[in-house]
């Protein structure tokens, strides 16, 4: 008889701002899965306290999943999650906000991009 197959696993260490000690989670693990389909299981099932920034889904259009990957700046979304422990930090020289999340751009420079983005007039100095 043989022994059951065991579900393969990601480990996510996950070095969350304000914190001394990070966070260590075990994800299933399905080829072609991204990082940041293993955060949003995270999420959903393990620890919905965990703060992350995404809109798109695995599209790579929103831009705002980038985080530290294994000491590499990278998009959780088009990342691969691999069954193995992967270290996941808050993006580098940025401001921590809270977990992931990191400040992306100084304000003046997210409201213009915004209203370039929306078609609308730029701000007026």
């Amino acid at each position: 008889m043989t022994a059951p197959a065991e579900t393969p696993t990601a480990r996510l260490v996950v070095h969350r701002t304000g914190r001394e000690e990070a966070s260590r989670y075990e994800v299933p693990y399905t080829p072609g899965q991204s990082v940041l389909d293993g955060l949003r299981y995270v999420r959903a099932n393990l620890d919905p306290s965990l703060a992350i920034r995404h809109s798109c889904i695995n599209a790579n259009t929103c831009k705002e999943c980038m985080i530290r990957i294994d000491g590499t700046v990278g998009y959780a979304c088009t990342a691969r999650l691999e069954p193995r422990e992967m270290e996941l930090r808050p993006l580098p020289n940025k401001t921590g906000l809270r977990d992931l999340v990191t400040e992306i751009g100084p304000p003046d420079e997210r409201l213009d991009h915004a209203v370039a983005r929306s078609g609308g007039g730029g701000r007026e100095d």
